[in-house]
C-alpha cells in the first residue's frame, strides 16, 4: 500500500536539492545536480492535459513491510542462511519493549545485545547455514548494554576464512568496564579493566589496527586500549591538538578550519578507514582525524566542520527563499552519523526551522574529501526527499553506505529506512521510504554486507535492500512520456526493424531513433540500445556529419524542452516539441534539464558514439561537438544561478528578461511570466549579460551616480554575471574528463568558450569601463572594495577564456593563428590591468598577473612597491616560463642598467647566459664577477665590431686594455695582447688628430663621426678642405696605407701616387722658377719634407716611390704636369733623395 505525504515546500517535486557548494558565501556557488524525483521528461503534445502535480512535489512511495511487492524501485528479501537458535531464542525470550541491539559488520561478522547476553554469528550472502556462533556473557552494568560497545578484530588475511580461532572480542559499558576476550574458543577466557573518564559515559568502542581498541566518551573523550600477549590491557589516550597545524597559532588556524580539539561538543559519530589507517570522530561541531599504527597514533587535525557546513545546508534547503537572510539566523543543524565511500566522508545531517509552517526535518547527506592535511573545499550537499515532521525526541537516524565504490545510500530510523544516494554522482539514485509498521516490527541494527544494505528487524529478521535492475533512470512519469512519445512516431522502438533500410532514413528520423535508443538504455536495455547504434550509426562507416547532427539537436532539444506537464504552458508548446519537463518551479525545471543532459552523454559515451563525434557550427565557427555538450551543461548551471538570483533580486533580473525578449521578440503568452518563456530557452541563457548590463547603465543615468541605489546595482549585476561565469567555467572544469575523448580522430577545430564569446567579452570590457570611470570615483570607500574585487573576479573569467582558446590552438598546424591570437590576448591583458595600477590595487593585480603569467605587471608593482623579496619569488616561481630573462630584458628596455647588473648572487647564473646576447653589458657583469680575462674578450669583441661611433670604439679598446692588464693571464700572452692593441689605438690615432679647421669645415665631430678607414681617412687628410695640411698630414696619410686590407679593393700605388700629388700641388713651385739651384729652390716644399721624415725612418725611397716619370704622367698633379722647371726640380730631388740613397 503506498501512502501519500506531504512533500516539502524547500524540496519541491519530492526531489533531492544537490549542490557542489566552496565554504566563503553561498552565493558564489551553484547546483550541481539534480532532483532523483524529477518529473516526466518526453512528454508528446497528447499528454499535455494529463493533470498538474502539487506544486509541493510528487508524492513519497511507502511500503508496508513486509509485503515488499508494493515498493517501485526496490526489492526487500531475505538475507543469507537462516539465523542461528542462539539469535532465535534471544529474540523470542525479549519482550516487545525490550531493549536489542544489534551490529552487522561489513567484515561478515554480526553480533546481538541483548541484557547481559552477546551473541556473536557469521553472516554472508549465501544460504548455506554457518555454523559460527558463540555467546559471552557482558560484565555487569547499572545501563543497558549496546551493541556499539562491542568490537571484534580479525586476525587473518583479506581472502581467508574467518575462524572463532582468529577473532578477538572486546565489549564495554557505558561506565567503563572493559572485558577482552582473547580468542572465542575460549568463552571464558577473557582479562578485564577499567577506563575512567572522569564521569563521562562511553560511546563507542571500534576496533582498529594492530589488534587494539578505541573507547570514545560522549565527552569526545578517546582512549586505545592494546591487549599484550599475556591478556593484559594497555591504555592511553590519543593525542590532542599534536598535528602539522599545532603550533600555528588559535586565530590562524580557526581562519583555516583547523580548530585543536576540546571536550566541550557532544560526540556523534566515529569511523575506523581501514585500508588508510585513519581514524575519525565527529561532534555536534567539529570533525577530527587521527592516523593510526600498530602502536602510536598522531593527530593530523580538528576540522570545524560546522562553521563550514551549516551554511551550505541552509543554502541547499532554504536558499531560493525571499528572506533567506532572515531564515538562515535560525536555522537549527544537527551532524547525526559519519560514513566513507570513494568520492570522501558522508556525513548524516538534520536541519529544521521552526518557523516554517509545517516545521519538518530535512536530512542531508553532505560529501567532503579528506585532502590529507585538511578538509577539502569542494563541499556536495544532498538534500534528500525524507523531510517528516520535526519532532526533537526523535532525531535517532542514521546512514548505510553499503558500497565504497558507489554513491548508494540508506538512511534509517527504528520505524523506516529510506534509500537514497550521496548525490555525487552523475546519475541519482530513486528515493524510496519502507515502513516497517506491522505489529511490533522495528529495525533492531544495520550495516552492509557483500556491497549490500542489511537491516536486522525484529520480525523479518535479516534483510536485504535490492536496487530493481529494470527501473529506469528516468522518473517514472518521465519513462511513461518517452515511451508515449516513441509511439506516437512510425516506428516503435526496439521492434523497428531497422536493418531493413538504414541507408534511406531521413536525418529527421535518425533523430527520432537515436531518441529511441537512449530510452532503452534509460530502461537498462542496453544490449537493445547498442544493437540500434550500431545499425544506425556503423561503427566502420567513417566519419558521419548526421551523427553530430542528431546528437546536437537533441542536447539542445533537452536544455530548451518545453514544460508541457506545467498547465500554464498547455496552450503553448509547440507540436513538434517532443521533450517536456513536469514541474511548477523553474529551478526544478532546471534540475531536470540537468539530469536528463547528464543522462544523454552518459548514454552516448556507454554505446561508444562520443568518441565518434567530430564538430558542428555554432556562433558562425566549428566547435567540437563533444564542448558543445559540455557547453549545454555549463549554461544549465548558469541558468540554475540566474534562478537562484531571479528569487532574490527579482527587480534587476525580471528588467534584464523583459530586454532580452523585446530583442527576440518574444510573445508572452498571458498564462505565463516572462521569466517562464526566458528560462525555457537555455541555449540562450547568455543573452542575459548585456540585457543586464543595458538595464544597469539605464538605472545609473536615472540615479545621482553618487548614491548608494548606484553602487548596489553595479554590484547586483556583477554578482550575477560573476556567479554564472564562476558556475559554467567550474562545470566545465569539474567535469572536464567527462567531456575528454582520448586519442580524437583528427585536429579539432578552434575552440570559443561561450563565456567568452565576443558578446560576453564585450559585457566585461564595458562594465571594466563603467566600473573604473563612473562607478569607482564616486562611491564610498566599501563600495570601492565591493565592486573592484568583483571586477577582478570578471577579469578573471574573462582571461580564462583567452587561455582556453589558445590551449585549443597549441598544436603545430595552428602555429600562425597561435601567434595572433597570443598578441591580442596579451594586448587585451595589459589593457585591462593597467588601470588597477594607476588606481593603486596592487595586491588585485597582482593576484590577475600571477594567475595568467603577466610579468610586465608583476614587474611594474614590485617597482611601485620596491618589493624585491617578491621579485625574487617570481623568478622562482616562474622560473620554467624564463621569468628571468623577460626580468632582464625588462631592465634593458627602461634603461635600467644598473638594476640589471646588481642582481642577487642566485640569479647570476641567468644573467650570465642572458648578457650573452648583449655583450655590450655582459662585459660589465664579467668585472663584477671577477672574470677579467672575459671581459677583455668581450671588450675587444666590441670594439673590433663597432663602427657607428669612434668614440666609443677608442673607450672600449682603453677599457679592454685595462682588463686584460688587471687579468691573471701570464705574461707572454699578455705582451701579444697589448702589442695587438698598441696597433689598433695607433691607427685610432690618425682619427682622433685630424685637423680642427678640417672637422669644423666639414661639420664633423669626433664625439659624434663613426669609426672611418684608412682610405677615408687619407681622403680626409689630403683633401683640398684640409687648407693647414703640411708634411705631417700627408705623412699620416702615406702611413695609413699600412692599415688597408686587401677585402677593400683599393690599388695601394694608386693611391700612393695620389698622396703625393695632392702634396706636390701644395706647393707654389711658379714662385721659384729662375732660381739656378732645385735643391735649395725646393727645400721647404712639402715633398722634400716628406722624403726627409721617410729617410729618417729608414725607408729605402726608391722601393717605396713610384718612378719619377709616373710621377710626372699622373693627372692629378694637373698643369704641373706640362711646367718644365717643376719637372726640373723634381728630378733633381728625386736625383738627391732617391737614386743617391740606392
Amino acid at each position: 500500500m503506498l501512502h501519500s505525504v506531504p512533500g516539502s515546500p524547500h524540496t519541491p517535486g519530492g526531489g533531492s536539492s544537490r549542490r557542489s557548494l566552496r565554504p566563503g558565501g553561498r552565493k558564489n556557488q551553484a547546483l550541481a545536480g539534480s532532483s532523483v524525483g524529477s518529473p516526466a521528461l518526453f512528454s508528446p503534445a497528447s499528454r499535455r492535459n494529463s493533470g498538474a502535480l502539487s506544486a509541493r512535489g510528487t508524492p513519497t512511495r511507502v511500503l508496508h513491510h513486509p509485503s515488499g511487492t508494493e515498493t517501485v524501485n526496490y526489492d526487500v528479501k531475505a538475507f543469507g542462511a537462516s539465523l542461528p537458535v542462539k539469535v532465535i531464542e534471544a529474540l523470542r525470550m525479549a519482550d516487545v519493549e525490550d531493549f536489542v541491539s544489534i551490529q552487522l559488520d561489513e567484515s561478515g561478522w554480526a553480533w546481538l545485545v541483548y541484557r547481559d547476553r552477546l551473541i556473536i554469528w557469521k553472516i554472508s550472502q549465501s544460504s548455506t547455514k554457518l555454523s559460527v556462533c558463540k555467546e559471552l556473557q557482558l560484565p555487569p552494568s547499572d545501563y543497558l548494554q549496546s551493541s556499539s560497545l562491542v568490537a571484534i578484530s580479525c586476525l587473518n588475511h583479506p581472502g581467508e576464512t574467518s575462524s572463532l580461532q582468529s577473532v578477538s572480542v572486546m565489549v564495554a559499558t557505558f561506565e567503563g568496564s572493559i572485558r577482552y576476550w582473547p580468542t572465542l574458543v575460549h568463552e571464558n577466557s577473557f582479562t578485564e579493566t577499567f577506563v575512567d573518564f572522569g564521569g563521562a559515559l562511553c560511546s563507542f568502542l571500534t576496533s582498529v589496527k594492530g589488534v587494539s581498541f578505541i573507547l570514545s566518551s560522549s565527552r569526545s573523550q578517546l582512549m586505545r586500549l592494546t591487549p599484550d600477549s599475556t591478556g593484559k590491557i594497555h591504555q592511553h589516550g590519543l593525542p590532542q591538538g599534536q598535528g602539522m597545524f599545532s603550533g600555528i597559532g588559535r586565530k590562524v588556524s580557526s581562519l583555516l578550519g583547523i580548530l585543536s580539539p576540546t571536550n566541550d561538543a557532544a560526540l556523534s559519530s566515529v569511523l575506523w578507514d581501514r585500508k588508510n589507517s585513519r581514524f575519525y570522530a565527529m561532534t555536534s561541531l567539529n570533525l577530527h582525524k587521527w592516523e593510526i599504527d600498530d602502536s602510536t597514533e598522531r593527530h593530523i587535525f580538528s576540522w570545524d566542520m560546522n562553521r563550514v557546513l551549516r551554511e551550505n545546508i541552509t543554502d541547499a534547503i532554504w536558499g531560493s527563499e525571499s528572506n533567506y537572510e532572515e531564515i538562515k539566523r535560525d536555522v537549527n543543524v544537527q551532524y547525526l552519523d559519519l560514513q566513507q565511500n570513494c568520492d570522501g566522508l558522508v556525513i548524516l545531517a538534520a536541519a529544521w526551522h521552526l518557523s516554517d509552517q509545517p516545521c519538518l526535518t530535512y536530512y542531508t547527506l553532505i560529501t567532503v574529501e579528506d585532502s590529507g592535511y585538511q578538509m577539502s573545499d569542494s563541499v556536495t550537499v544532498e538534500v534528500t526527499q525524507y523531510n517528516p515532521p520535526f519532532q526533537p525526541e526523535e532525531l535517532i537516524c542514521k546512514v548505510v553506505v553499503p558500497d565504497f565504490s558507489s554513491h548508494a545510500a540508506c538512511l534509517y530510523t527504528e520505524d523506516e529506512i529510506f534509500a537514497c544516494s550521496t548525490g555525487t554522482g552523475r546519475i541519482s539514485l530513486p528515493q524510496e521510504k519502507i515502513t516497517f509498521s506491522a505489529q511490533g516490527d522495528r529495525i533492531l541494527g544495520a550495516g552492509s554486507c557483500a556491497g549490500l544494505p542489511i537491516f536486522f528487524t525484529r520480525k523479518s529478521r535479516l534483510i536485504a535492500i535490492y536496487s530493481r535492475e529494470n527501473i529506469s533512470l528516468l522518473p517514472e512519469d518521465l519513462e511513461d512520456s518517452l515511451a508515449s512519445s516513441v509511439a506516437e512516431s512510425n516506428y516503435e522502438g526496439p521492434e523497428f526493424d531497422v536493418t531493413s533500410g538504414m541507408d534511406i532514413i531521413s536525418q529527421e528520423d535518425k533523430t527520432k531513433l537515436l531518441k529511441t535508443t537512449f530510452l532503452q538504455y534509460c530502461r537498462n536495455d542496453l544490449d537493445n540500445a547498442q544493437a540500434i547504434i550500431n545499425e544506425l550509426f556503423p561503427p566502420d562507416a567513417g566519419q558521419d556529419a548526421e551523427l553530430d547532427r542528431s546528437v546536437t539537436q537533441i542536447s539542445v532539444n533537452l536544455v530548451d524542452d518545453y514544460p508541457s506537464s506545467d498547465p500554464r504552458w498547455a496552450e503553448s508548446v509547440p507540436e513538434a516539441a517532443t521533450f517536456a519537463h513536469s514541474s511548477l518551479i523553474l529551478l526544478r525545471q532546471l534540475e531536470n534539464k540537468t539530469k536528463a543532459h547528464s543522462l544523454f552523454v552518459d548514454f552516448l559515451r556507454q554505446v561508444g558514439l562520443f568518441s565518434r563525434l567530430r564538430s558542428f557550427p555554432i556562433r558562425g565557427m566549428p566547435m567540437a561537438t563533444r564542448l558543445l555538450l559540455c557547453e549545454h551543461a555549463e549554461k544549465l548551471s548558469a541558468a540554475i544561478v540566474l534562478k537562484n538570483y531571479h528569487s532574490r533580486l527579482p527587480d534587476v533580473v525580471n528588467a534584464a528578461i523583459q530586454i532580452a525578449l523585446n530583442r527576440r521578440q518574444s510573445d508572452i503568452p498571458p498564462s505565463l511570466t516572462p521569466a517562464d518563456v526566458f528560462f525555457r530557452e537555455v541555449s540562450h541563457i547568455d543573452t542575459i549579460f548585456e540585457c543586464l548590463l543595458e538595464e544597469e547603465e539605464q538605472f545609473l543615468k536615472a540615479t545621482r551616480i553618487d548614491s548608494d541605489d548606484c553602487a548596489e546595482m553595479v554590484i547586483s549585476v556583477n554578482n550575477i554575471i560573476k556567479d554564472m561565469l564562476q558556475a559554467a567555467v567550474h562545470e566545465r572544469q569539474s567535469k572536464a574528463s567527462l567531456y575528454k575523448i582520448r586519442e580524437p580522430r583528427e585536429t579539432e577545430p578552434e575552440y570559443v568558450p561561450w563565456t567568452a564569446s565576443g558578446a560576453v567579452r564585450s559585457t566585461i570590457i564595458r562594465q571594466h569601463e563603467i566600473i573604473l570611470k563612473v562607478v569607482y570615483p564616486q562611491v564610498s570607500s566599501n563600495h570601492r572594495c565591493t565592486v573592484i574585487e568583483q571586477l577582478v573576479a570578471l577579469l578573471d573569467w574573462f582571461l580564462d577564456g583567452y587561455v582556453s582558446q589558445l590551449q585549443s590552438v597549441g598544436s603545430p598546424e595552428y602555429q600562425e593563428r597561435y601567434s595572433s591570437l597570443e598578441t591580442e590576448y596579451i594586448q587585451k591583458r595589459s589593457e585591462l590591468l593597467l588601470p588597477l595600477l594607476s588606481l593603486g590595487q596592487h595586491q588585485l593585480a597582482a593576484f590577475l598577473a600571477e594567475k595568467y603569467c603577466d610579468f610586465d605587471i608583476l614587474i611594474q608593482i614590485c617597482e611601485l612597491t620596491d618589493n624585491q623579496t617578491k621579485l625574487q619569488r617570481y623568478i622562482t616561481q616562474f622560473a620554467d616560463q624564463n621569468f628571468s630573462d623577460f626580468l632582464f630584458r625588462w631592465y634593458l628596455e627602461k634603461g635600467k642598467r644598473g638594476k640589471l647588473l646588481s642582481q642577487p648572487i642566485a640569479q647570476q647564473g641567468q644573467l650570465a647566459n642572458f648578457l650573452q646576447a648583449h655583450e655590450h653589458l655582459s662585459w660589465l657583469h664579467d668585472i663584477n664577477s671577477h672574470d677579467l680575462e672575459k671581459a677583455h674578450r668581450t671588450l675587444q669583441k666590441l670594439a673590433n665590431t663597432e663602427t657607428r661611433y669612434f668614440a666609443r670604439k677608442k673607450t672600449l679598446l682603453g677599457l679592454s686594455k685595462l682588463a686584460v692588464l688587471a687579468s691573471d693571464i701570464s705574461d707572454v700572452i699578455l705582451n701579444e695582447k697589448i702589442e695587438e692593441m698598441a696597433e689598433q689605438e695607433h691607427f685610432l690615432l690618425h682619427q682622433e688628430t685630424l685637423p680642427e679647421q678640417l672637422l669644423a669645415e666639414r661639420e664633423l665631430n669626433l664625439n659624434e663621426m663613426p669609426v672611418l678607414s684608412a682610405p677615408q681617412l687619407i681622403e680626409l687628410y689630403i683633401c683640398d678642405e684640409n687648407r693647414r695640411a703640411n708634411e705631417y698630414d700627408f705623412k699620416k696619410a702615406l702611413d695609413l696605407l699600412e692599415y688597408i686590407d686587401e677585402d677593400e679593393q683599393v690599388d695601394i700605388n694608386d693611391l700612393k701616387l695620389k698622396i703625393l700629388c695632392k702634396a706636390l700641388k701644395r706647393d707654389n713651385w711658379s714662385s721659384s722658377e729662375g732660381k739656378d739651384d732645385p735643391i735649395d729652390a725646393s727645400k721647404d716644399s712639402i715633398f722634400v719634407k716628406i722624403l726627409q721624415k721617410l729617410l729618417k725612418e729608414g725607408v729605402q725611397l726608391s722601393e717605396y716611390l713610384p718612378e719619377v716619370k709616373d710621377l710626372l704622367q699622373a693627372d692629378e698633379l694637373g698643369k704641373l704636369k706640362s711646367n718644365p722647371y717643376f719637372e726640373f726640380v723634381l728630378k733633381a730631388n728625386y736625383e738627391l733623395y732617391v737614386y743617391r740613397q740606392a
